[in-house]
């Protein structure tokens, strides 16, 4: 399987999920079937088919945390020396040519993306045109409603 890039603060949030899952989710769950066979008939028990489907929920989520957590190529942004150019974990500062509006982004893994919090994928059609580029260059991205463009005004490894 090939890396998964992840930042820091991404691989924590992960770490974070896998704990929880482990240490809270799954004992409930088993205390919750336990208690379902206690009541006596399975086959018309919905509390028991409830809890079995969150508890084949809950080992799928932490097989799927452990294969990513275990292929991670974590990256700290701060310790990158790139020269200016945008890479994968820098923070991007760009500003849309037609309508002069400024946003924020930084690059992150498919994981982390969230763009509310101004986290964008790496894999997203915006961060491929952003690759590679510096401060003072355009960059042209091929969106859904037709190709925007924007200017790079710093970028920051934080």
């Amino acid at each position: 399987m090939n890396k998964i890039p992840l930042t820091v603060v991404g691989a924590e949030k992960l770490r974070t999920e896998l704990h929880h899952l482990k240490t809270v989710e799954r004992p409930a769950v088993i205390q919750a079937i336990a208690e379902a066979r206690a009541q006596g008939d399975l086959s018309e028990n919905a509390e028991y088919d409830a809890a079995k489907e969150k508890q084949g929920f809950i080992e799928g989520r932490i097989a799927e945390l452990e294969s990513k957590l275990s292929h991670a190529q974590i990256i700290d942004p701060t310790s990158l020396d790139a020269d200016g150019r945008i890479v994968f974990g820098a923070t991007v500062e760009l500003e849309d040519v037609e309508s002069g509006d400024t946003v924020t982004y930084q690059i992150v893994g498919d994981d982390e993306a969230d763009i509310k919090a101004g986290k964008i994928s790496v894999s997203s059609p915006i961060a491929r045109a952003l690759i590679g580029k510096h401060a003072g260059d355009g960059v042209d991205v091929q969106a859904p409603g037709g190709v925007r463009q924007y200017e790079v005004l710093d970028v920051r490894y934080i």
